[in-house]
């Protein structure tokens, strides 16, 4: 099995765990669109807490990536809310799966089609 494909069985199992209700292509894909960050320790999480990382995120991925049209307020809500869903407690709120969740908030999926 391919680097790759063991990360992609890890979000999927994840996912699973914490009844996120992704599809496994839905990760697939994301996770094909985040190498190389997905094999750094650091850029493979993200930190809910850091307001940087968070507007990374906004500017980034939903803004420039997923060319989604909303509020400021509109984005920071549909990122605590990713966050939420990840857990408070887990430590491990990985980037493609929050992405994924973003992705499937605002109905972009056809990004990655």
């Amino acid at each position: 099995m391919s680097q790759k494909e063991e990360k992609i069985a890890l979000y999927i199992a994840n996912a699973k765990e914490l009844g996120l209700g992704l599809s496994d292509e839905l990760i697939s894909l994301v996770t094909s669109g985040l190498i190389p960050s997905i094999y750094n320790a650091d850029s493979e999480k993200v930190a809910c807490s850091q307001n940087d990382e968070l507007d990374t995120i906004k500017k980034n991925f939903l803004i420039k990536k997923l060319c989604v049209e909303a509020t400021d307020s509109e984005l920071n809500s549909a990122i605590a809310s990713a966050c939420e869903k990840m857990g408070s407690s887990n430590r491990n709120k990985y980037r493609v799966l929050v992405y994924a969740l973003l992705v499937q908030h605002f109905g972009k999926e056809s990004v990655y089609a």
